[in-house]
């Protein structure tokens, strides 16, 4: 496949470019640095002709309320993959949105990191633009609570909106896996137009 990626420079976004890469396919890294300079708002320029996008972007940590700018991100990226035609998007999203208990999302439990409420508050608000989408074929990819640089198995289990945790109460997922989960569902197109969770 082409495939145009947003984010590629990050700790997710490199191995996800790796993965893709390895498995052969055309992947075009997108970020203001490298040499193909842009950002999300670019999308409906650079994402022509491609068969899908990857957005591996972030809410900011610098303190400031990544709300507003996330938002408008994701919204760019939604309406410029309508204007370039292009229908498969997958978004890299965050854990705090998944469920601990009926009603209870993880960002909202007493013991969740205050370092990572903010960006997990706007993931969330990223959720729910991509969750009023009907005519793009979106699948949002929410890690377990805790992601890192570990090692590719190729082993990890799927959910949906509930926190997938081991035996141990541990949820987590290396970086490399979490790549493999989002090859996979590039090649396999599964879970369209719903939000999935990945962990081991």
């Amino acid at each position: 496949m082409k495939l145009l990626l947003f984010g590629a420079t990050g700790m997710i976004g490199q191995r996800i470019a790796a993965e893709l890469v390895n498995r052969g396919h055309e992947v075009t890294a997108v970020s203001r640095s490298g040499p193909v300079k842009g950002d999300v708002k670019d999308t409906a320029t650079l994402a022509k002709g491609y068969d899908a996008i990857v957005s591996a972007i972030a809410p900011p940590r610098d303190g400031t309320d990544p709300e507003g700018p996330f938002l408008e991100a994701n919204r760019a990226l939604i309406e410029g993959a309508r204007a370039a035609g292009v229908r498969r998007v997958i978004s890299v999203g965050g854990a705090g949105s998944l469920k601990v208990a009926p009603g209870l999302d993880l960002v909202d439990t007493p013991e969740f990191p205050e370092i990572y409420k903010k960006e997990s508050l706007a993931g969330r608000k990223a959720l729910g633009l991509f969750r009023q989408v009907d005519d793009l074929d979106w699948t949002y990819i929410s890690p377990a609570a805790e992601i890192g640089p570990g090692e590719r198995t190729g082993i990890y289990r799927i959910g949906h909106e509930d926190l997938l945790t081991d035996a141990e109460g541990r949820s987590f997922i290396s970086a490399e896996d979490y790549a493999v989960a989002v090859a996979d569902e590039l090649e396999n197109g599964a879970h369209p137009r719903r939000r999935i969770t990945v962990a081991y």
